[in-house]
């Protein structure tokens, strides 16, 4: 019997030990995608429609997961990146107008990410003056310095600090019989633009173009080959739930205080207008530590994500012209990558001290931007990878693709959709 007893428990802790190992590119690329601008979303959706706006985060999970494998899987297979086969594939001019897009995208995002760095550091009692220029300091010398084996297990645990919404979410009491309803029972208000707004807006935030470019060539960077694909899937996965889960329970949080102060208080309502503002309004409502644990993550997330995406803009630019690109190289062997990753950094930090930069409009240029070329981009991906003599016997099987295609129109049409309600204006917390 304790023989028994001790063979299952070493199953156990292998299975245990097989899943932390394959946390990697995918996990990071998932969880960057809660970024500054991904937590005021779900935080916004919770405080003005409370639990309802759950449900969608399920097919959202489903999109995730099914979008991120496909990069994943070309990584491995081709071993090279998103932006060297969309140019192999369909040309130099493709190339440069993804290239072009992407810059300006995750250059506006990264300044973004830097303003949730410097609202979250005030609440702490630190200048933004100090915090950002400190930020930037700590990001460029982490990357620049450190082997990229080290890199990827530092993002990984700064992946797992988002862990601290799902313990802001509990300390906020909720009533866990709404919860799941909200969760498993549809609810969509077709008669409210700001509802359908905020549904709208949950998704484009958690599937952004960056993230498929930096995953593909995370993965070609590792070394993972096709004999790894198994991991690479559990890595991917692992990664898209823990995000889907760390948005519920961001939603959860606001839901059970904010949202149900508001529904009592609808006179004088607690109004959010950046991140930040929702760590503050948290305090009287469900205590100072739940406070400190959303502002701490803010912070996290502005970090995280101020690194992850001039990464990405590096990585693309650099495999659209062919230059080297490589964390695990020295500056005089990568000069084109680590400038492009330093000025994309630089500039970004540099935004958010310009006083009366209009930040709220830069962040919303950001996503238009995201919007229409998160469609765009799928297809490419789908194009790229049911050509056979790119991937030969890994390409997308009939019942893969009926759900890949299927995932970008709804996705393409839902982006597009966002791109038009933050262009118009319908009313959504955006």
């Amino acid at each position: 019997m304790l023989a028994v007893k001790l063979f299952r428990r070493s199953r156990v802790v292998r299975n245990v030990l097989f899943i932390a190992g394959a946390l990697g590119p995918g996990f990071i690329t998932a969880s960057a995608g809660n970024d500054v601008g991904g937590i005021f979303t779900y935080s916004v959706a919770g405080a003005q429609f409370g639990y309802k706006v759950i449900w969608p985060l399920i097919p959202i999970a489903i999109a995730l997961i099914v979008v991120q494998e496909m990069a994943a899987r070309m990584g491995a297979v081709t071993g090279k990146g998103l932006s060297a086969l969309i140019r192999e594939e369909f040309g130099v001019k493709i190339a440069l107008l993804t290239m072009i897009g992407l810059f300006f995208m995750n250059t506006f995002t990264t300044s973004a990410e830097f303003a949730g760095i410097a609202s979250a550091s005030e609440i702490f009692g630190i200048s933004r003056y100090i915090a950002v220029p400190l930020s930037l300091a700590i990001v460029f010398a982490f990357v620049l310095r450190i082997s990229s084996k080290i890199i990827e297990r530092s993002f990984v645990v700064l992946s797992l600090v988002y862990v601290t919404y799902i313990i802001s979410g509990f300390l906020a009491k909720p009533d866990w019989g709404d919860v799941a309803r909200g969760t498993f029972v549809p609810s969509i208000d077709t008669h409210d633009p700001a509802y359908i707004g905020t549904i709208v807006a949950l998704i484009g935030t958690t599937i952004s173009p960056y993230m498929q470019f930096y995953l593909q060539s995370a993965v070609v960077e590792k070394g993972t080959r096709p004999s790894g694909l198994l991991a690479s899937r559990i890595d991917v996965t692992n990664g898209s739930i823990l995000a889907i889960v760390v948005a519920a329970f961001m939603i959860i949080a606001n839901a059970a205080t904010i949202f149900v102060f508001n529904q009592s208080h609808a006179a004088h309502p607690i109004v959010v207008t950046q991140a930040s503002d929702v760590a503050v309004a948290l305090q009287p409502l469900a205590g100072r530590f739940t406070s400190a644990l959303f502002a701490f993550g803010i912070l996290n997330a502005g970090l995280f994500t101020a690194a992850v995406l001039p990464l990405s803009t590096s990585y693309l630019v650099c495999e659209a012209f062919g230059f080297e690109a490589a964390l695990d190289r020295r500056f005089s062997e990568a000069p084109v990558f680590f400038t492009l990753f330093a000025a994309g950094l630089i500039l970004g930090a540099a935004l958010v001290l310009v006083p009366g930069i209009p930040l709220v409009a830069i962040a919303i240029g950001s996503q238009v931007v995201q919007g229409v070329l998160l469609p765009f981009e799928l297809v490419l991906m789908l194009v790229i990878i049911n050509r056979a003599r790119v991937m030969g016997v890994y390409g997308n099987t009939r019942t893969a693709n009926i759900i890949a295609w299927s995932t970008v129109v709804i996705v393409g049409v839902i982006a597009l959709y966002y791109t038009y309600t933050l262009v118009a204006p319908v009313g959504h917390p955006l």
